[in-house]
């Protein structure tokens, strides 16, 4: 709260002095090659310096008149919504994002859409979105219906619904959504947890006499979420449960997206699917359009949540919904499932199937309680996780969870593999960044020339090969970035391997440690980190495939310091590929699957397809936010712009379409609702996703892509 009383969101504030921090740290950074290397390699480094120190004044002054500014005051409603949007989206009323949107000024706006978390592109296009994509006609209906028909066996769905003094209206509402279902084979099983209200009885008992296929158990007692939802349990008798709240709604289609998919894998324990918000007009807004199955993401923040079936049998076994957990009892559910269950028995539909109602009558428990609810994730997690990781709140994120894993004891050897041609500067920087200003110590650094000719370089790397733990190898002829790190990896006596590009900067100094701790998990492959350009936008925080025709960054040029979309720029996840600008593998892993393609990807791609090929074995990629670096990306190299580096590039593209052209369109941590033209969330025009019904013609209303 500021001077005149007013309180003060200060996430703008707190972003320019993160962004001053940094500055000053890369300042104490520069004072120490200045005072080592003044004599020597780095002459420029005073007017490095000076200029920023002049940045941190720079931004200090203008933190300072932001704080003192009338407008600063007067707008500090709308920046606590705006960060509601960017931080906890799923707890604002329907429409209330839209309304912020339409009220924000353009600076607030742009820094809105440079941070990614919700783009403004959703907000604005969601609704022609879904009037392109997501309407169903006659023709579709009739198609749905048919292909139902065709199955001899088709499953029986039961939709749990916990009651508990929703408005009439919304209630009402919810059961309809459910009897409007085209799929038919479905049972409601109604617990009513004591209502009080005697209006909910009166629409209840109407609706058991309207559909036979309407179960209603009434509690003598109120028992919260937990019980009811138990109570609902035992009246189920299909194969299938699927949790619905007493007052959201499904869309016409849902149970059949979810059929379909249980009559194409019948060994399937868990679907879930995309949601929405609506509003009691109607209105759609705040998409979550999720990755496909995320364990990473998962142990973040409840991924599966809305819309879920399970598998009745083993919802049973692990016991169905635990008391003293309300409010993440589903989370609970989820976790406990998924830990009996295994990756290929989970599906992810990437449709809205489920639209949860804001701003009715009754708050929902996790609204009126978010932090008893938090609390409970958090011992919902611990159970899952045991002894394997330690739960602690995201930074930045504090609903939300990071997971922190141990490194062994003692920790393992480490091979820092760093190619290098000329730029004595960066590469002396990147060399301090790991030998001194690292919380690791058992490592050794490898260092790949590639024909340096810079007197500076050259008298750099003959005193660094002078220095313990470094190895200066010399690599000649054209420049093969795979060769050369197959070449550091031959070398290596680490059992981990780091693959680091000689433009990296160390920013703070546990990020090492934080690789490990996934590294060395059995189930994982490579680990990325999270890059920064030297003015904190994001340079690399996951590789998709087919973002730009092969692979693309994902958010990148957002706001590093910014939660991203639904908390994906704050959260560790799991993703198809991370770059090798700062890669972290084991180096048996590395071995068994032929490391680096140095034939036909010399220069491009070749950590995308070594990714590629380390999920074929079945381990799963990770980034962790929680290891930030800076990246001058490809400062010492140049750009890809003279002829031979084309053709060389234009080659390098024709391979990865023949060898991944079944890959590329269909990312499976990048919903096919979102656009692979950027990488800020942006909506898909069209989807990449058919409709499941795919023999249904769809009249030039989508596009091609993948089936659930």
């Amino acid at each position: 709260m500021n001077a005149d009383g007013h309180d003060v969101d200060e996430s703008l504030v707190r972003a320019l002095t993160e962004r001053a921090q940094r500055a000053e740290r890369r300042c104490a950074i520069l004072e120490a090659y200045v005072q080592e290397l003044r004599a020597g390699d780095r002459h420029d480094a005073g007017a490095e310096l000076s200029r920023l120190q002049a940045e941190v004044a720079m931004l200090r002054a203008q933190r300072d008149t932001i704080l003192r500014s009338a407008s600063w005051r007067v707008t500090a409603p709308l920046r606590a919504a705006m960060r509601a949007i960017l931080t906890a989206p799923h707890l604002l009323p329907a429409g209330a994002s839209a309304a912020i949107l339409r009220l924000t000024p353009r600076w607030l706006a742009d820094r809105l859409n440079r941070s990614g978390a919700y783009a403004v592109t959703i907000a604005q296009h969601y609704g022609s979105w879904i009037d392109a994509f997501d309407r169903l006609d006659e023709a579709d209906r009739q198609a749905i219906r048919a292909h139902i028909a065709q199955w001899p066996e088709p499953p029986l769905i039961s939709v749990l619904m916990p009651v508990y003094n929703p408005s009439p209206r919304h209630l009402d509402e919810a059961i309809a959504s459910v009897r409007e279902q085209l799929y038919p084979h479905w049972e409601l099983c109604i617990a009513d947890d004591a209502s009080t209200d005697p209006d909910v009885a009166a629409v209840l008992e109407q609706i058991c006499m309207a559909d036979a296929r309407i179960k209603v158990v009434r509690r003598h007692e109120n028992g919260h979420i937990s019980a009811a939802s138990n109570s609902a349990l035992a009246l189920a008798t299909g194969a299938f449960v699927a949790l619905l709240d007493h007052d959201d709604r499904l869309p016409v289609q849902a149970l059949y997206e979810i059929a379909v998919v249980l009559v194409a894998y019948p060994d399937v324990d868990l679907v879930f699917s995309d949601e929405d918000q609506i509003d009691d007009a109607g209105r759609r807004t705040m998409p979550y359009f999720k990755p496909g199955w995320n364990p990473e993401l998962m142990l973040g923040h409840n991924l599966i949540s809305h819309f879920a079936a399970y598998r009745s049998e083993l919802v049973r076994r692990v016991g169905g919904f635990r008391v003293g957990l309300e409010g993440s009892q589903d989370y609970d559910l989820a976790l406990r499932v998924v830990a009996q269950s295994a990756p290929g028995r989970i599906r992810h539909i990437p449709a809205v199937l489920y639209h949860w109602r804001r701003h009715s009558r009754s708050q929902s428990f996790s609204e009126a309680d978010l932090q008893r609810c938090t609390t409970a994730a958090r011992r919902a997690l611990s159970d899952y996780l045991g002894s394997v990781g330690t739960v602690a709140p995201a930074p930045g994120l504090p609903q939300w969870n990071r997971i922190i894993y141990p490194v062994p004891d003692p920790p393992p050897l480490i091979s820092v593999i760093v190619p290098t041609r000329d730029h004595a500067r960066l590469l002396a920087r990147c060399i301090d960044g790991v030998l001194q200003r690292t919380d690791y110590e058992n490592l050794e650094v490898i260092i790949i020339d590639n024909d340096s000719k810079a007197p500076k370089a050259l008298a750099l790397l003959q005193r660094l090969s002078g220095e313990p733990h470094i190895r200066v190898l010399r690599h000649p002829g054209p420049f093969n970035y795979a060769a050369i790190n197959n070449r550091g990896v031959a070398e290596a006596r680490g059992e981990l391997v780091l693959l680091l590009n000689n433009d990296i900067d160390v920013m703070e100094p546990n990020w090492l440690r934080e690789m490990v701790s996934h590294a060395v998990r059995p189930e994982i492959g490579a680990v990325g980190a999270k890059l920064l350009y030297p003015n904190g936008w994001v340079q690399h925080a996951g590789v998709t495939v087919g973002a730009g025709g092969i692979a693309g960054h994902q958010f990148v040029f957002c706001d590093g310091a910014e939660p991203g979309y639904f908390g994906h720029l704050g959260l560790a996840r799991n993703v198809t590929a991370v770059t090798a600008a700062c890669l972290l593998v084991r180096r048996a892993t590395f071995l068994d699957v032929g490391g680096f393609d140095e034939t036909e990807l010399p220069v491009a791609f070749n950590d995308v397809d070594f990714c590629l090929r380390v999920a074929e074995t079945g381990l799963l990629n990770v980034w962790t936010p929680y290891a930030e670096l800076y990246h001058h990306e490809s400062a010492s190299r140049g750009r890809d712009d003279a002829a031979a580096k084309r053709a060389r590039f234009e080659r390098e593209i024709a391979y990865m379409r023949r060898r991944w052209g079944h890959v590329l369109p269909a990312d499976p941590f990048w919903n096919p609702n979102l656009s692979l033209d950027n990488a800020r969330c942006s909506l898909a025009f069209p989807p990449r996703r058919v409709k499941p019904w795919g023999f249904c013609e769809m009249r030039g209303r989508a596009g091609s892509g993948d089936r659930p």
